[in-house]
């Protein structure tokens, strides 16, 4: 704004002066026609009244600069001033904003630290599952490691040989001393195939294929572990996964359905886990009841001794009973005999004749010796 001040300024002199010349010289030519002294005296004087003003214009016009020169100094400074605080502030924030993305560029290093370590034990896993051997190993491994971490040894046992020859992947011994069989072979290509389906025939096939391998199994294990008599009436069909388990519920329920008409139960991990639970529980119980049992005998022998007891005590009474009538009865002969003897000392002897004889006699001999 000041500065559009200025150049209006400016135009207003160059304005002026320029129309002081045209002025000047329109005058002095008809003067110098003409010959008329009055004519050029009085374009003298307003040449001289011009200059006046204009002389006055320019010293507004100078102390207008003047002002315009200070001003634009004090808001330079203070724009200065401003914009160095501004800088500090920004350097400042610019600092800690650096200093916080350094902070989290080292927390998302970590995260892809750990998400490649990640990916490369998914790869090792899918490798492992890639194979038919290493992925029955693995799910061997898991389901012993969850056995092992919920029962006591002595509770359970790994390859255990049943009466028909067959040996299942573990079986859990129960307080009836029939075991429960529990087998971790579980097939996953059919459902490793039906995942990786893309189209809507590929997807049929494989669950076709899922129906089969897992009745198939579910088959093996009734006909081979479920032995009247001698195991429990049920026998678990370990899944190694969660994602499988929940797939097979969902897609496939008459699948589960099947196995629970055949008494096979499948579990994954996490119910694996509570049927841990829930025999250990059973377990329990069974040592409660046999230490019911051994509290119930040692009571019955501590009853009989309590009894035998009695009897002793009442034997003992009965034999106090007879000394304290002893007692008494010594007691009363006492009382008897302390008054005789009091009877005999309040008795008074009187001198006879032969008293005195006896004692003149004593005193002769006395007297004689």
């Amino acid at each position: 704004m000041e500065t559009a001040l200025l150049v209006a300024l400016g135009l207003v002199v160059g304005l002026a002066i320029a129309g002081l010349a045209i002025f000047v010289g329109r005058q002095r030519a008809p003067a110098a026609d003409d010959g008329a002294a009055v004519a050029a005296k009085l374009a003298d004087q307003r040449v001289v009244e011009l200059g006046a003003r204009v002389q006055q214009m320019g010293e507004l016009l100078a102390k207008a600069q003047t002002q315009l020169q200070s001003s634009v100094h004090e808001r330079l400074d203070a724009v200065t001033a401003h914009l160095g605080t501004s800088m500090q502030t920004a350097t400042k924030h610019t600092t800690e904003n650096l200093q916080k993305l350094n902070e989290r560029l080292a927390v998302i290093d970590n995260a892809q630290k750990g998400l490649t370590d990640l990916t490369s034990q998914v790869t090792s896993l899918r490798d492992v599952l890639a194979n038919k051997q290493t992925r029955g190993a693995f799910g061997q491994g898991r389901m012993e490691a969850i056995i092992q971490d919920g029962l006591p040894k002595g509770a359970y046992e790994f390859q255990y040989t049943l009466k028909n020859g067959k040996r299942p992947d573990c079986v859990v011994l129960l307080p009836d001393q029939r075991p429960l069989v529990i087998d971790a072979k579980f097939p996953l290509e059919a459902v490793t195939a039906f995942r990786d389906g893309r189209t809507e025939d590929e997807k049929k096939f494989a669950a076709q294929r899922v129906r089969q391998d897992v009745m198939k199994h579910i088959n093996d294990i009734a006909e081979k572990y479920l032995c009247p008599g001698e195991t429990q009436d049920t026998a678990l069909m370990f899944v190694p996964s969660e994602s499988v388990y929940a797939e097979l519920h969902d897609g496939f329920d008459d699948l589960v359905q099947k196995a629970y008409r055949a008494q096979v139960m499948m579990v994954s991990p996490t119910l694996l886990m509570l049927a841990i639970q829930v025999i250990q529980q059973i377990q329990k119980d069974s040592q409660m009841r046999e230490a019911t049992d051994l509290i119930r005998t040692e009571v019955g022998h501590m009853m009989k001794d309590v009894k035998l007891l009695g009897e002793r005590v009442r034997k003992l009474q009965m034999h106090f009973g007879q000394a304290s009538e002893d007692l008494n009865t010594i007691t009363t002969s006492a009382s008897r005999i302390e008054k005789r003897a009091s009877r005999i000392e309040e008795l008074e002897f009187d001198e006879t004749p032969a008293a005195s004889v006896i004692a003149g006699t004593v005193r002769k001999i006395q007297a004689a010796e």
